[in-house]
């Protein structure tokens, strides 16, 4: 069987090298399709039947899905190809050049998380010669630093399918098994301008969201006196109000407002459940205060995850990192593959304190016990 002629630290530097910037801006958002090539490329050298699916709806991006072995059952390795946009200019270095000083790896995505494909194929390269009574399958996704589009693909498709799943996401090697889901809203109000001398010649829209403040932030206290888990340092679910737009001047009646807001469930509490009870609290404002309240989500959400503490994914990697399984407030992919049926967690190398900021890096001293740990993985799983 042809083997891989690269190191680990060769594909680490070509994927850091090949800018995959996914964003809610156009002006930002890049194809990840370089990096699928390359994952393509070095996984079917290694014996993978390796698949590329096209994300629907954009044609610039793409998933991979590499199988080794066959049946059912196996094991997942699974990591995001794409990366957040970066300011050059307040990095010590090239953030699409792999650096390497004072004992760490430096560049865009080594821990979050490019970094983490080249210690999965590294872990994976001892298994291509031994027969697999269970697949292994190491999974890319497209789009997760912004819609999430490649693993909502992923799940509207029903694939992949494996017993367990495990996301390289950066936790310094500590198994993750809940997070926080994530909804981001804007209540947009229409009201009706007029001068400011005779309020009955309009509806003031900075009036009317005033009142869905007080709605939101009520409700903000009432989720937190009903929920609370205390599995995260952030116990309970948190609601930001973040940037508000509305006016255009002191005398002239407030036409028209628009108010931009995060909100964190806990697992067990349902978006759409979410969306629907505010909704509901805000429509009486409408006659209120004359005006048209709109609400409207900025991308289709994450949902709070959760894999119970005894699950057989959770005991393993407990026992083999020694480390108790965390909790963390981020999101990511985990509850779509959940969706899918496999027991899943997020455990990788690097830290997210690293993450989505200048001088990103990876330390050299991650990188053996996370291809120790992988490989103890495949051994129990496909083996």
């Amino acid at each position: 069987m042809t083997t891989h002629p690269l190191d680990t630290l060769e594909m680490m530097r070509r994927l850091i090298a090949a800018p995959s910037i996914s964003s809610a801006s156009v002006h930002h958002d890049q194809s990840n399709l370089v990096v699928i090539e390359h994952l393509h490329e070095w996984l079917e050298g290694l014996g993978f039947a390796a698949e590329v699916m096209p994300v629907p709806g954009h044609p610039e991006k793409a998933n991979l899905i590499a199988t080794l072995g066959s049946g059912p059952g196996g094991l997942v390795l699974s990591g995001h190809t794409d990366t957040v946009p970066c300011d050059p200019e307040l990095w010590r270095s090239d953030p699409f050049f792999l650096t390497e000083r004072d004992n760490r790896l430096y560049g865009l995505g080594t821990c979050d998380m490019k970094g983490f494909f080249a210690l999965a194929i590294e872990a994976a390269r001892h298994f291509v010669d031994q027969p697999l009574k269970q697949p292994l399958i190491i999974l890319a996704t497209a789009d997760e630093e912004s819609s999430m589009s490649g693993a909502r693909a992923l799940a509207d498709a029903g694939r992949p399918l494996a017993r367990a799943a495990v996301i390289g996401e950066p936790t310094r090697l500590q198994p993750i098994r809940m997070h926080k889901g994530i909804i981001m809203e804007s209540v947009r109000i229409q009201g009706r301008s007029g001068h400011s001398s005779d309020p009955s010649l309009g509806a003031n829209a900075l009036e009317a969201m005033h009142a869905v403040m007080t709605e939101l932030l009520a409700l903000r206290t009432e989720l937190q006196q009903k929920h609370r888990n205390a599995q995260f340092r952030v116990e309970v679910p948190t609601l930001n109000l973040g940037c508000i737009h509305g006016g255009d001047s002191s005398n002239r009646i407030c036409g028209r407002c628009e108010l931009e807001y995060d909100l964190r469930p806990l697992p067990g509490m349902s978006i759409d459940g979410l969306r629907n009870a505010i909704s509901e609290r805000l429509r009486p404002l409408n006659d209120r205060f004359g005006v048209k309240i709109e609400t409207h989500s900025q991308f289709p959400g994450i949902p709070p995850f959760e894999t119970p503490a005894d699950s057989e994914l959770v005991r393993l990697a407990e026992q083999l990192t020694g480390h108790r399984a965390e909790a963390v407030a981020f999101g990511t992919e985990a509850p779509f593959l959940q969706s899918l049926g496999m027991d899943t967690i997020i455990m990788g190398p690097g830290s997210i304190d690293q993450a989505h900021q200048p001088d990103e890096f990876l330390a050299l001293d991650q990188i053996r016990p996370t291809v120790a740990l992988l490989r103890n993985l495949i051994a129990h799983y496909c083996l």
